[in-house]
């Protein structure tokens, strides 16, 4: 049963990183900018705070140690952070909210460049900066795989680089053309914490991803060595540790998602139906001991990382009305609960409780908007 079966021929974003090699001149190079960048863009939003609106600026207007190019990213990064301040402060009068809503203020060192001020050939990362007061272009070795090189043959976008535990990344956004979809089939996959994820393709055909039982035995080792760093006050070394654990997650999420994807790609799938996302953290299957890690497990992470990875491959995305998946029998509709993993209804149906999760999110109405948490 084909519900939807997609056109391609859309642009799809996908963002390429990658490790820079480099001296340590260049280091202090790229720590100076970006100091310089996320200071100048918090000077500018506090200016349009202040003046209640956009203003019209220049490079000439931005005092900074930056090329001119930099100066006017700065800018429209400014007006993008001042107009999302000013969307929420509208939101919060349309809720008649008393909740205080901060000006964003940018901490880590980030710089960006446009796609018309760099280039990037043979692995070698060419972009300005500023040295002795003139603008002068910096020649950067990169660490980048075949299949990012693949990806960099497209249409280049913004490049972006950021400094993370010590260690230089360079980010930059890439327009593809969206794949046609081929398929004929439908796969539902539901999320969850002892099951990360679980696929049923409208032939029934059916796959358990991820290791539940281990991500909380590792998410569990790194709680209790945070409360001992934390009894110790080494502040410093819990905020290492959280960036461990959070690399750890999303490399646990893009596992499960590339897995995901290459069961519908063998299986002919050309829809994914997944559940929207609000509330979820109050509607997902959990003990009390579970949940400290439902609450920091990111359910919308690994939607989104399943939703890139689809449609790179030319597999569509929906979002469903989660009522009552967990409960209806897909033979009778009859509701019934779940004992411990098991699911029976009365009618003689009997599956796995994610199992049946993942067969009535494939065949729940599709939520107007397609959106994760509309």
């Amino acid at each position: 049963m084909l519900k939807n079966k997609r056109q391609g021929g859309e642009i799809v974003e996908i963002t390429v990183k990658f490790k820079l090699l480099l001296r340590k001149e260049q280091m202090n190079q790229l720590e100076h900018i970006s100091k310089e960048y996320i200071n100048a863009v918090n000077d500018i939003v506090s200016s349009m705070v202040l003046a209640e609106n956009k203003l019209k600026l220049t490079s000439k207007n931005v005092i900074a140690n930056m090329p001119s190019a930099v100066k006017n990213q700065a800018i429209r990064d400014a007006k993008s952070i001042f107009s999302k301040y000013k969307k929420q402060i509208r939101r919060n009068l349309k809720k008649k909210s008393d909740k205080e809503i901060k000006v964003p203020v940018l901490k880590k060192p980030v710089c960006i460049w446009n796609n018309q001020n760099y280039s990037l050939k043979d692995g070698i990362l060419s972009l300005p900066i500023m040295i002795h007061g003139k603008s002068q272009r910096i020649q950067v070795k990169t660490l980048i795989t075949d299949y990012q090189l693949n990806n960099l043959e497209y249409k280049l976008g913004a490049l972006r680089i950021t400094r993370r535990s010590g260690k230089w990344i360079a980010q930059i956004s890439i327009s593809i053309p969206e794949p046609i979809a081929t398929g004929e089939s439908v796969m539902g996959v539901d999320l969850g914490l002892k099951v990360p994820a679980v696929a049923v393709t409208d032939s029934g055909k059916t796959k358990f991803f991820g290791n539940g039982r281990m991500n909380k035995y590792i998410k569990r080792k790194f709680r209790a060595k945070r409360k001992e760093l934390g009894k110790a006050k080494k502040l410093n070394n819990i905020r290492k540790l959280d960036d461990k654990e959070q690399r750890w997650m999303k490399d646990q999420d893009h596992k499960v998602s590339r897995e995901i994807v290459r069961f519908a790609i063998k299986n002919n799938v050309s829809v994914i139906q997944l559940e929207q996302l609000t509330n979820i953290r109050n509607t997902a299957k959990t003990s009390r001991k579970n949940e400290k890690n439902l609450h920091t497990w990111s359910f919308y992470r690994l939607a989104q990382d399943i939703e890139y990875k689809a449609k790179l491959s030319g597999i569509a995305i929906e979002y469903v009305n989660p009522k009552h998946t967990s409960q209806k029998c897909p033979n009778c509709n009859t509701l019934n609960k779940a004992k411990d993993r098991k699911y029976k209804c009365s009618c003689g149906f009997k599956t796995h409780r994610d199992r049946l999760d993942a067969m009535n999110i494939m065949n729940a109405p599709v939520i107007d908007g397609n959106s994760l948490s509309a």
